[in-house]
């Protein structure tokens, strides 16, 4: 990836299209907007993908991060808690929590940064 200076920020063309990113939301994605994402969505798809090797595949997810930043620390992430509520017929909450743990120990953003941020999960099932 190559990352262009802008004025407010930078820029990389990507083949969806491009990426803007800057400490300003007023132009771009900021930085630790797109650690969490990364974070989120990755353990989200691998997730997903271990729900359905399970026979079970989920009819939809929803995932919210909550984050602790530590101000005195560069506002370093210190801290990430995804929820996810996960739709599907034969969710079993007992495989749910095994492919949970399951998902973490193989996405690769969540293995990139285990020994620096403390990542949590919790999950609900809706019928």
């Amino acid at each position: 990836m190559q990352f262009e200076a802008k004025e407010n920020g930078f820029v990389t063309h990507l083949s969806y299209g491009d990426l803007h990113v800057s400490g300003d939301e007023q132009y771009g994605f900021r930085p630790y907007q797109l650690m969490v994402s990364s974070i989120a969505i990755c353990s989200s798809g691998v997730l997903r993908k271990v729900l359905d090797k399970m026979r079970m595949p989920c009819s939809d997810m929803k995932v919210t991060a909550e984050v602790v930043r530590n101000e005195e620390k560069a506002n370093r992430i210190e801290k990430i808690h995804l929820h996810f509520i996960i739709s599907g017929e034969h969710l079993q909450e007992e495989k749910v929590k095994k492919a949970m743990e399951t998902s973490h120990k193989n996405c690769p953003m969540v293995q990139s940064v285990r020994d620096s941020i403390q990542i949590t999960d919790s999950f609900e099932i809706v019928v």
